[in-house]
């Protein structure tokens, strides 16, 4: 599955989740880096917007899709992807990042939501070594002095992966600066990912979850601040639609 903008071709990887792991593992092994983005509509919305986002996005190693409006607009192109949000593939990274012996850096949110993510990750994941936890700025700017001290202190501590709680677009521009001067860094991109494990933000009960309805319990939840977000994302909707269905055309 592809997202056709003017300058820049953003396409999900069509692996399972076993396939990416086993990727990942792969990669570890051999001391690469790589960036892994979760895309859902939100992030649509604002690659519309934003010339940079989408060559840092188009510029990632593995996209995998976060959401099901992604993963029904993929069907609908005859091009089907599994659905991996990127809070669920926290856990699932940490046991290969043990089972590989890969230290993990937990970078954004709070140092209390990093420190209780920490905690909740290695109670879940036994001999998982979380070596940094770094809650940047208020005002974190990813092309900032801050960010490139970060990005060195990773870099000499060995980390092999980092767990990026920034929010988009920051967190993905971040990753992509990170391939170059932290190369041997695997960046995943995972939101609120980290404050959902450490309790300080309640995700959708799993029935929810099942139905596809997480949008609307974050909407629910804080309707001033998200609901012009999920606006937003329903008013792409149509014209995304249409390019899916004339990708299905094309049959390629």
């Amino acid at each position: 599955m592809e997202f056709n903008f003017e300058d820049q071709q953003i396409s999900l990887d069509t692996d399972s989740q076993t396939a990416v792991l086993d990727k990942v593992a792969m990669r570890f092994r051999k001391g690469d880096g790589f960036t892994l983005a979760t895309i859902n509509l939100d992030h649509l919305v604002k690659l519309t917007d934003s010339a940079a986002f989408r060559k840092a996005y188009a510029r990632h190693d593995i996209i995998v899709a976060d959401g099901r409006p992604i993963v029904t607009l993929s069907k609908m192109a005859g091009r089907a992807v599994d659905l991996m949000p990127g809070s669920d593939l926290i856990l699932p990274l940490c046991w290969v990042a043990a089972s590989e012996n890969v230290s993990v850096a937990l970078v954004g949110s709070t140092d209390r939501a990093l420190a209780d993510a920490a905690t909740a990750l290695k109670q879940d994941v036994p001999g998982l070594n979380i070596s940094l936890c770094i809650a940047p700025s208020g005002a974190f700017d990813p092309d900032s002095d801050e960010a490139g001290a970060i990005l060195n202190q990773l870099a000499q501590a060995g980390i092999g992966l980092c767990f990026l709680a920034l929010g988009a677009p920051k967190q993905e521009l971040f990753a992509q600066r990170g391939r170059g001067m932290a190369p041997h860094v695997g960046f995943v991109s995972i939101g609120a990912g980290l404050d959902f494990l450490g309790g300080h933000q309640r995700r959708a009960p799993k029935v929810m979850r099942r139905l596809g309805l997480e949008w609307l319990w974050r909407a629910l939840s804080s309707p001033l601040r998200l609901g012009p977000r999920y606006v937003k994302c329903l008013l792409i909707l149509p014209d995304q639609i249409v390019q899916a269905l004339r990708l299905r055309g094309k049959g390629e």
